[in-house]
């Protein structure tokens, strides 16, 4: 996943992103099941997430190409540098969004945060990156932010409350992801971000962040069912965790940052997808509306961010005139 190494199309970008996005979408589901077998918080589940996510990172360093390991030669202050902002904007985007959670209810916390992420990442974009949406790309932020709306609050009924300091957490959760986000992509503009390396620091960064909170919450949970604990948190490491952010940060520094947000946007789609297959709750004309609008949309923006590489690599390696 050494994406600055191996040049990676951005073609092969969005296909990471896609993946990452559907993998985020199994973590709730998952911790669903934590909760059921245990009494762990979230924040516990968060630390746990992260620093499991670290061990197996660590374990495979050994299996990646020995080339991509040798061509990388950062100055040691740049790859800290890195991996503190990164760890502390992943803390700080975790840590939020659980506190909104809890503070104003599941539905509004995921509007807000997942709905002011594509627009904060578009306006940063836009004045940091000098990357340009344009109208197309505008069309398709407003199509997946409408397709939220419907998918999260569709379904809620009248009893959704809206409080304003669980909002304001929101927003700085959906801050955190957009630091984080526009930060990958301008490493990644550079050519010397490792996105393997970029997880490790990370995810190394976050864990120590979260430890003293975890251990007030409780690191230790009480469960009857260790084995099946044992296995949720391993899953939730390694798939949504360790594979879904690897891909991620190889797939955000390619790609651009408003599509990286919208393409997320699968996350919620995955969580209703599992909620009706495993959870057994009921497919509603709001889950189906939101879900179609919000692939529609991302299709949309990942079809033209292919073209305009496209163009551009034909742009490039077209001769000049004599």
């Amino acid at each position: 996943m050494s994406n600055a190494v191996i040049g990676l199309p951005v073609g092969r970008g969005l296909l990471y992103l896609i993946v990452a996005g559907v993998a985020w979408g199994t973590a709730g589901a998952a911790a669903s099941l934590v909760y059921l077998a245990s009494d762990m918080g979230p924040v516990a589940l968060s630390f746990w997430r992260c620093a499991l996510g670290l061990v197996l990172l660590l374990a495979a360093r050994p299996l990646r190409p020995c080339r991509g390991r040798a061509a990388v030669r950062e100055p040691f202050a740049r790859t800290a540098l890195r991996a503190l902002v990164t760890g502390l904007g992943l803390a700080v985007f975790q840590t939020a969004y659980f506190a909104a959670v809890r503070s104003t209810g599941l539905a509004v916390a995921t509007v807000v945060t997942l709905g002011a992420g594509p627009v904060l990442i578009a306006l940063g974009a836009r004045l940091v990156l000098g990357e340009r949406l344009g109208r197309g790309g505008a069309a398709a932020v407003a199509g997946a932010l409408a397709g939220l709306a419907v998918l999260v609050l569709g379904g809620g009924g009248g009893g959704t409350t809206v409080r304003l300091p669980g909002v304001l957490l929101a927003l700085l959760s959906a801050a955190g992801y957009s630091a984080m986000t526009l930060l990958t992509r301008w490493w990644g503009r550079g050519g010397g971000a490792d996105a393997a390396s970029t997880s490790v620091g990370a995810f190394a960064v976050t864990s120590l962040c979260l430890l003293p909170f975890a251990l007030a919450e409780g690191l230790v949970p009480y469960t009857a069912e260790p084995a099946r604990l044992l296995w949720l948190l391993v899953y939730v490491a390694a798939v949504p965790t360790a594979l879904a952010y690897g891909l991620y940060f190889a797939g955000a520094a390619v790609v651009r940052s408003a599509t990286v947000s919208v393409i997320m946007l699968l996350e919620p789609v995955g969580a209703a997808a599992l909620a009706v297959l495993l959870l057994g709750e009921r497919l509603t004309a709001a889950t189906l509306a939101g879900t179609l609008l919000m692939l529609g949309s991302v299709a949309g923006l990942a079809v033209a961010e292919a073209r305009a590489a496209k163009e551009a690599r034909r742009t490039r390696t077209r001769p000049a005139p004599a």
